[in-house]
C-alpha cells in the first residue's frame, strides 16, 4: 500500500502591530454596532455634597464621519500623550549609559552571578509586585532590566521578561509599603462608605498588613511558577556566535594576556568604586529631598498637601511624578562615574556613541507603541469600557447573596471588567458606591472592598491589550525573539505568562478568603468586617 501524505497545515504568525491594527477596526465595528442598538448604562456618581448622582452613559459610534475624523485628526496627540512611550524613553536613556558604560554586565559578574538563580529570580519578582508603590514604573525599568540580568546569567532573557511584566500586573495590588494607590483610591472608598456611615473615615494604612503580607506570598508563588513551569517551556536562549574565524593555529602571550586580565580587573574595580560613592550620595541627596523642613529639602513633596504620605504620594507630588526620572538619572550618574573609572567613557562622544546600541532596540518598538496609544484612545472615546463597569456595578447592586458568596461574585465580576479596562482608578471610580455600601450592609468593611478590588484588578491585568503596558512586554518578547522570521504573537506571548495569570490568580483568592475567615488585621486595628 501507498502511504498516503498527510497534509499539514503551515502556521500562521500573525505579528503584534497587525494584531493592534485588527483590534482597532474591531474597536471602531463594534462602536458602530452597539452604536446603532443604543447601548447604554446609567451608574452613580458620588457628587460635591457627597449625595449620589445618576450618570447616563452611552457608546459613541466611531464608525461616522466625526468618528473617523477624530481618528484621523487626533493619531499624533494620541502618541504624544501616550504615557508609556515617554515613560520608556526616560528610563533608557539611564539604563543605556549604565549598559553601554559596562556597569551593568560587570554587576551581574561580580554581584548576581554569586547568588543562587532562583533567588535572582525571587529578588526580580520581588521588586516587581513592590513597584506597584509607585503607578506604573515597574514596566518601563524591572523589564529591560530583567531581561538584561537574565541574559547576564546565561538564561533566556525572555523569562526575565515575563518575570518583571508578569510581577508588576498580577501583582499590582500589592506592595511593600502605602503608596501611590492608598493615595487615589481612598478618598473614593471613603466617600462611598460616607453614604451609610457620614463618619466613616478611611486611613492610608488600612490595607498595610494584608498588601505586605501578599508581596512576599506572592513572590515565592511567582517564583516556582517561573522556575518550574515557565522558565522549562521557554527552553535555553541561544546566544549568536561569530563563526566567521580561521583555522590557522596562532600564539598566544600568556603572560600579556594575564596582564591584561589584571589591568581589565583593576580597571572595574575603580569603577566599581566610583559607582559606589555615586549610589551612597544619590541616595543621599534624594532621602534628604524628602524631608520637611531643612534647608533647601522638600524638593520633591507637595508642600500644599497636609499630610505627609499625601506630600508623598499626592496627585501633584514631585515625587511622584518624577520618580521615573529619578530612576533614570540615578543610572546614568552611576554609568558614567563607572565609565570614568572604568575607563570605559572617555570623553561625551563616547557615551552617546555606545548609548545608540542600546537605545536602537526599542526602534522596532515605535510602530507598536504609535498602534497601541491608537487603540486605546479609540476605546475610550468609545466609552465601551465604562459601559462595561457600569453594568458590572449594576449586576453586583442586584445580587442577593452575603459573606464569601457576595465576596467571590464581586471578584468574578471585577477581574472579568478589567479585562476592558485594567485601570483601578476608572472602575473604582464607577463600583465603590455600589460595591461598598453593599459591602457595608453584609457587614463587610470598605478597607476590604478596596482590598478585593485591589487583588481583582490584578488577576487579569497582565492579559489585556487594554492594558497600556502591554505593547512594552510584547514589544520586549519581539526584541528578544531569535527568530526574527517568525515574531512572538499575542496568542504566545499570553500562553507565556498563564500559568502566572492562573497561579496568582488563585494565590489572591486564597488570601481574601484567608482574611475574612480568620479575621486578622487588614492594617492597624482595621478588620474584613465591620
Amino acid at each position: 500500500m501507498k502511504k498516503q501524505k498527510k497534509l499539514k497545515l503551515k502556521k500562521f504568525y500573525l505579528h503584534p502591530a497587525t494584531t493592534f491594527l485588527i483590534l482597532i477596526v474591531l474597536t471602531v465595528l463594534i462602536s458602530g454596532i452597539l452604536s446603532a442598538f443604543q447601548m447604554q448604562a446609567t451608574y452613580n456618581k458620588i457628587g460635591s455634597n457627597n449625595q449620589l448622582e445618576k450618570v447616563l452613559v452611552a457608546v459613541e459610534n466611531m464608525c461616522n464621519y466625526d468618528g473617523l475624523k477624530y481618528i484621523m485628526g487626533n493619531a499624533v496627540k494620541n502618541l504624544m500623550s501616550f504615557t508609556p512611550l515617554s515613560s520608556l524613553l526616560i528610563a533608557l536613556l539611564g539604563l543605556s549609559v549604565a549598559k553601554s558604560s559596562g556597569f551593568l554586565d560587570v554587576f551581574i559578574k561580580k554581584v548576581l552571578s554569586k547568588l543562587d538563580n532562583k533567588k535572582i529570580t525571587f529578588i526580580i519578582i520581588l521588586l516587581s509586585v513592590a513597584s506597584s508603590l509607585i503607578n506604573e514604573i515597574g514596566y518601563v525599568i524591572l523589564i529591560p532590566l530583567a531581561a538584561l540580568i537574565f541574559m547576564g546569567n546565561n538564561r533566556n532573557p525572555l523569562a526575565g521578561i515575563v518575570a518583571a511584566f508578569s510581577g508588576v500586573s498580577f501583582g499590582y495590588g500589592a506592595t511593600l509599603f502605602v503608596g501611590s494607590m492608598e493615595v487615589n483610591l481612598n478618598k473614593i472608598t471613603e466617600n462611598s462608605a460616607r453614604l451609610i456611615d457620614p463618619a466613616f473615615h478611611v486611613s492610608l494604612t488600612s490595607n498595610l498588613y494584608i498588601i505586605i503580607f501578599s508581596t512576599i506570598v506572592l513572590s515565592i508563588v511567582g517564583t516556582i511558577i517561573l522556575e518550574k513551569i515557565i522558565i522549562p517551556k521557554l527552553g535555553r536562549y541561544q546566544k549568536c556566535v561569530d563563526i566567521n574565524y580561521t583555522q590557522e593555529l596562532v600564539e598566544v602571550d600568556l603572560v600579556e594576556e594575564e596582564q591584561k586580565k589584571l589591568e581589565e580587573s583593576i580597571r572595574e574595580k575603580k569603577g566599581m568604586k566610583n559607582a559606589l560613592i555615586v549610589t551612597l550620595v544619590t541616595i543621599f541627596l534624594a532621602i534628604y529631598m524628602l524631608i520637611p523642613g531643612l534647608p533647601f529639602s522638600g524638593l520633591l513633596l507637595d508642600t500644599t498637601e497636609k499630610t505627609y504620605l499625601g506630600q508623598l504620594f499626592g496627585e501633584n507630588s514631585p515625587f511622584q511624578d518624577g520618580f521615573n526620572i529619578l530612576v533614570s538619572f540615578f543610572f546614568l550618574l552611576v554609568g558614567l562615574a563607572y565609565g570614568i573609572g572604568a575607563k570605559t567613557i572617555k570623553n561625551d562622544r563616547d557615551v552617546l556613541k555606545k548609548s545608540d546600541d542600546f537605545m536602537d532596540q526599542i526602534g522596532s518598538l515605535i510602530v507598536l507603541i504609535f498602534l497601541a496609544s491608537q487603540l486605546l484612545a479609540i476605546v475610550k472615546k468609545t466609552n465601551i469600557a465604562t459601559v462595561i463597569i457600569a453594568w458590572g456595578a449594576n449586576i453586583i447592586n442586584s445580587l442577593p447573596f452575603t459573606g464569601i458568596a457576595l465576596i467571590m461574585l464581586i471578584v468574578l465580576i471585577i477581574l472579568l471588567v478589567s479585562l476592558f479596562s485594567p485601570t483601578p482608578m476608572a472602575k473604582w471610580t464607577v463600583m465603590a458606591p455600589v460595591v461598598v455600601p453593599k459591602m457595608m450592609q453584609a457587614n463587610i468593611s470598605p478597607q476590604f472592598s478596596q482590598f478585593i478590588l485591589r487583588a481583582s484588578d490584578s488577576m487579569t491585568k497582565g492579559i489585556t491589550p487594554m492594558l497600556g503596558y502591554f505593547v512594552i512586554y510584547i514589544g520586549y518578547m519581539n526584541i528578544y525573539n531569535q527568530n526574527k522570521n517568525q515574531p512572538i504573537t499575542f496568542t504566545q506571548s499570553i500562553k507565556a505568562i498563564m500559568p502566572m495569570c492562573i497561579l496568582m490568580t488563585l494565590t489572591w483568592i486564597v488570601i481574601i478568603i484567608l482574611w475574612y475567615i480568620t479575621g486578622l488585621p487588614l492594617g492597624p486595628n482595621i478588620r474584613a468586617t465591620l
